[in-house]
């Protein structure tokens, strides 16, 4: 697995040399901006933080969902300089690198459905939340481009 904190140094780079226009330019309608993409990651971050130190405590927890379009309209990421986002969501995510490395090993195997879903252990939650700043991060250079 690819750690959270190897992703933030790796794609630091790369995001911090799209201007302002390329953050802010939308593809097409309905289609997020890179500020928008690393605004809906840092409210991923913000819901799944807190699975993390819940599901670290307690097994077979049953945790909400979030909606994910009204949690960045709410940011407004797309008014927020590139720069806020960019640094908001470097020094959020490399805390949440910190939380999963510390989470207590035999907790890994706790339970916990999200939004109504299957249960999952919480290692799987983790896991997938680095796998799920990769898929999203991984769009930011074709959304970036005139």
């Amino acid at each position: 697995m690819t750690s959270l904190a190897l992703v933030v140094a790796q794609w630091q780079p790369t995001l911090r040399e799209l201007t302002e226009l390329q953050a802010s330019r939308h593809i097409a309608p309905g289609v997020w901006s890179a500020k928008q993409i690393l605004g809906h990651l840092i409210d991923s971050g913000v819901n799944n933080h807190v699975r993390f130190v819940w599901a670290s405590r307690e097994d077979g927890l049953a945790l909400p969902g979030y909606d994910q379009t009204a949690w960045v309209e709410a940011g407004d990421y797309q008014q927020r300089p590139w720069a806020d986002v960019l640094a908001l969501w470097v020094a959020y995510q490399t805390q949440l690198a910190h939380v999963i490395d510390t989470l207590p090993p035999d907790s890994l195997d706790h339970t916990l459905s999200v939004g109504g879903s299957a249960p999952v252990t919480l290692r799987f939650i983790a896991q997938d939340y680095v796998q799920h700043q990769l898929h999203h991060l991984n769009q930011i250079p074709g959304r970036a481009q005139p």
